[in-house]
């Protein structure tokens, strides 16, 4: 194979052919396609988040729908007792008796002698006794066992109440 080279002569003149050239722009129906396909993409999304939201609306209809009493109950149960029923739970005034020290549960402070508890009956769980009577206030189950406080027609007596 021979190699054939062109020669100018320096300083001549040469000659290219003429080309136009259009601006860098996509075809048409590639634009069309990238905006179909981003619709696509949206309408999926939506979709998904359409379907999450009406899933969660359905299971809270339901629930509603079918525990109302139970959930009422069990509220009414643990909603705190009245100050008059706290104040007829027993109190003492607390004395080391040997052993180990005993904490308050609820501030997890050391009970020191000569301090106001206060026990829960049936559970004979003792606390300090500002600590006990704030959580009273909203809760009505030992913070210990978690047994729940019913009031009766009594202001002194107290019952547990299994569930």
């Amino acid at each position: 194979m021979a190699e054939t080279h062109s020669h100018t002569p320096l300083g001549a003149p040469t000659i290219s052919p003429i080309t136009t050239t259009k601006p860098c722009t996509p075809p048409e129906h590639s634009m069309n396609m990238m905006v179909v396909l981003a619709a696509i993409v949206c309408a999926l999304l939506c979709a998904l988040g359409l379907n999450t939201m009406l899933q969660c609306v359905f299971q809270c209809a339901n629930r509603v729908l079918t525990e109302p009493l139970q959930w009422i109950a069990s509220r009414r149960l643990n909603s705190g007792l009245k100050r008059r029923e706290m104040v007829a739970l027993p109190t003492s005034t607390y004395t080391h008796s040997g052993g180990s020290p005993s904490n308050c549960a609820i501030c997890l402070a050391e009970i020191s002698d000569g301090e106001k508890i206060r026990f829960l009956p049936n559970c004979n769980h003792h606390f300090h006794v500002d600590c006990i009577d704030k959580w009273l206030l909203s809760h009505s189950s030992c913070p210990t066992c978690r047994n729940l406080l019913k009031s009766s027609d009594s202001l002194y007596s107290l019952r547990i109440v299994v569930s």
